[in-house]
């Protein structure tokens, strides 16, 4: 990435996704590949006052974690991991990979166990998100890794990135801030439905969303970004519903995903591709057999899926249904170690209804906002 998209990139983390302020503990996560922007955002938290902790790691570290790990290992958790999720105040994650695919193979029982260790500092993080204690979010830096395995060349997947990101505007921020109030419209409309009924191609499937909060996501948790989801009453979907795209989760592709609900339970379903990761990862714990996210894509400047959930899930044309963990400060209460972003183009005949009234066709909304 050039130095225009770096710097643009960096304000917009540190002063309109999380918002730092002088004198936060301040957690950066990511792998060396990513150091000309975890340079930048080093200096310019320094310059505001905050106190940056650097966390790299190098890129083939799980693939040896997964492999040479036994049962005591994967299910340790370090002490200090809880102390800083009690006190750091804003979380930064970079994905920088050297090998998409570093995963692939790697043991799905293990994965799971490691999930389920992860469970109290998962708690601790979201009760002190809910609280507004705590701010969180999730970035790429583009890398060979990631380019091929969105079947591009290193650069054409930087100018997608900054083309996603809006970052070559002179200012990126203002754009953001309009989506921001775009997408507030539809959260306005949305929460005064009661049920939206999801139509496409082996797909009918009803959500009981009564009273939930929708939630705006414009670029704070996520970016790039540009979704609106809540999380659906656990026990108030029915039906069922056919992905038409890969979905990806934890270094693993499963295809062709089939999940049939009754009374919000997942009591059938299987894979064309990736059933037996699928199958290990629905029986993590109870909650992951329920959904814990509803949310439309609508980042109409992604185009296509790069088997990253970052950019995929916001596609605009598209719904996704998360397995698992819900969201509090969207009334979800639905429990999990797991939270799946599991993706649905709309694109081609996909039509939505709420409260039997069809809004949304193609890939878009049809009603006035």
């Amino acid at each position: 990435m050039d130095s225009k998209a770096i710097r643009n990139l960096t304000n917009i983390l540190l002063d309109y996704s999380l918002e730092l302020k002088e004198g936060e503990i301040f957690i950066i996560n990511s792998t060396y590949l990513a150091e000309p922007l975890l340079l930048e955002i080093y200096k310019e938290a320094l310059l505001r006052g905050a106190h940056p902790v650097l966390k790299v790691t190098i890129p083939d570290a799980g693939y040896v974690f997964f492999k040479y790990a036994n049962e005591k290992q994967v299910t340790f958790i370090p002490p200090w991991a809880k102390e800083e999720v009690k006190n750091a105040s804003a979380f930064l994650n970079i994905m920088a990979v050297k090998n998409a695919k570093a995963l692939r193979n790697a043991d799905p029982e293990k994965m799971k166990l490691s999930n389920i260790a992860s469970r109290e500092i998962l708690e601790i993080f979201q009760e002190r998100e809910t609280k507004g204690e705590l701010r969180w979010c999730v970035t790429l830096y583009p890398t060979d890794g990631s380019a091929q395995e969105a079947e591009m060349s290193l650069q054409e997947f930087e100018d997608f990135v900054v083309s996603a990101g809006h970052l070559d505007l002179d200012d990126p921020v203002a754009y953001w801030k309009d989506v921001d109030r775009t997408q507030e419209k539809i959260v306005k409309y949305l929460e005064t439905k009661k049920e939206i009924r999801i139509i496409a191609d082996n797909t009918d499937l009803r959500l009981d969303i009564q009273g939930r909060k929708w939630i705006n996501a414009s670029g704070k948790r996520n970016f790039p970004d540009g979704e609106v989801f809540t999380s659906p009453i656990e026990n108030g979907i029915n039906g069922w519903i056919k992905f038409n795209l890969p979905q990806y989760y934890m270094g693993k592709e499963v295809s062709g995903v089939y999940l049939e609900f009754k009374g919000g339970l997942i009591v059938k379903y299987h894979a064309d591709k990736g059933v037996d990761f699928l199958e290990k990862i629905l029986e993590s714990d109870e909650g992951a057999k329920r959904l814990g996210e509803l949310a439309f894509g609508l980042n109409y400047g992604i185009k296509h899926v790069t088997k990253n959930v970052l950019f995929d899930e916001k596609i605009g044309g598209t719904v996704h249904l998360a397995v698992g963990r819900g969201f509090p400060e969207a009334g979800g209460i639905n429990k999990s170690v797991v939270h799946w972003d599991m993706i649905l183009d709309m694109r081609d005949g996909g039509e939505i209804y709420a409260d039997g009234e069809l809004i949304y066709k193609d890939g878009r909304f049809i009603v006035e906002l």
